[in-house]
C-alpha cells in the first residue's frame, strides 16, 4: 500500500534520548546502570510510570509510588528526581525531516507523557523548550497518553491516530526510540523504524518514503 502518513514519537526522536540522562544520573548517584529503565519495565501496565502517563495519578502520587518501587529494589529514588531527566536537546535534522515529510504526507505525533510540566514535549532549557513547542505546530494531529488515558504500546492509541488522520495502518510509517512501541506498530501493519541514532533514523526514513533529507545543517 502507498504510504500516506508518517507518525512520530517525540522524546528520543526529536530530542536526545532520556536513557542517556538516566544513565548519567545513575552514575552520579552510584546506582546500578539501567535501574530506572528496570523500574519502568517492571509491571509495565501498573507501575508508577504507566499510571502517570495514563493520567491515573498526579505528580505527588508518581513521586511516592516510584520511590516505593525503587526502594523495593534496594535503591530508593524519588519520582520527582527522575522527571527532569526526561528533557533533551532538540535534533534539528529530525525537525527538518518532519517539515519535508509534511509536504507530501499526513503527519502525526503519539507521545507517552505526563499531565504536569515534565514530559517528552519538554526540553532542558528555555530556548529548546520554545523550539519543542514549535515542532508540535507541524503535526496534523497529536495524541498525548496523559489526555486520552491510553499509552503505547496499547494498539488502541495507534488506531486512534489512524482514525484521526483517516488512513489505514498499512499506509503509515511509525518512528519511536523504544522497540516495544515499534513492535506494536509493526503488528498493526505499519512500517516501523526504531530510532537508535539521528543518522540511522533519517537513512531508514529516506528508504521508506523515497524522500531525501539534508545530510547536515550549518547554524550560526
Amino acid at each position: 500500500m502507498t504510504i500516506e502518513a508518517v507518525i512520530w514519537d517525540f522524546g528520543g526522536v526529536f530530542t536526545t534520548s532520556p536513557f542517556e540522562a538516566f544513565n548519567r544520573f545513575e552514575a552520579q548517584r552510584g546506582l546500578p546502570t539501567d535501574l530506572i529503565r528496570t523500574v519502568n519495565t517492571t509491571n509495565p501496565d501498573s507501575n508508577a510510570w504507566a499510571l502517570f502517563e495514563r493520567g491515573e495519578i498526579d505528580g505527588a502520587g508518581f513521586d511516592r509510588k516510584f520511590l516505593e518501587e525503587t526502594t523495593a529494589l534496594g535503591h530508593p529514588v524519588r519520582g520527582a528526581e527522575v522527571l527532569p531527566l526526561l528533557s533533551g536537546e532538540v535534533r534539528p535534522r529530525m525537525v527538518e525531516a518532519l517539515t519535508i515529510c509534511k509536504q507530501r504526507f499526513k503527519v502525526g505525533c503519539i507521545t507517552n507523557n505526563m499531565v504536569h510540566s515534565h514530559g517528552s514535549a519538554m526540553a532542558k532549557n528555555p530556548e529548546s523548550a520554545s523550539r519543542a513547542g514549535d515542532i508540535m505546530q507541524h503535526f496534523d494531529s497529536i495524541i498525548e497518553s496523559s489526555k486520552v488515558g491510553v499509552r503505547k504500546p496499547d494498539p488502541r492509541i495507534y488506531l486512534m491516530m489512524c482514525e484521526r488522520l483517516r488512513v489505514e495502518t498499512q499506509a503509515c510509517i511509525y518512528l519511536d526510540d523504544l522497540g516495544i512501541n515499534c513492535k506494536a506498530a509493526a503488528q498493526l501493519g505499519m512500517v516501523a523504524i526504531k530510532v537508535v541514532s539521528e543518522p540511522q533514523a533519517l537513512a531508514d526514513l529516506e528508504g521508506a518514503t523515497g524522500l531525501t533529507f539534508p545530510k547536515s545543517q550549518n547554524r550560526s
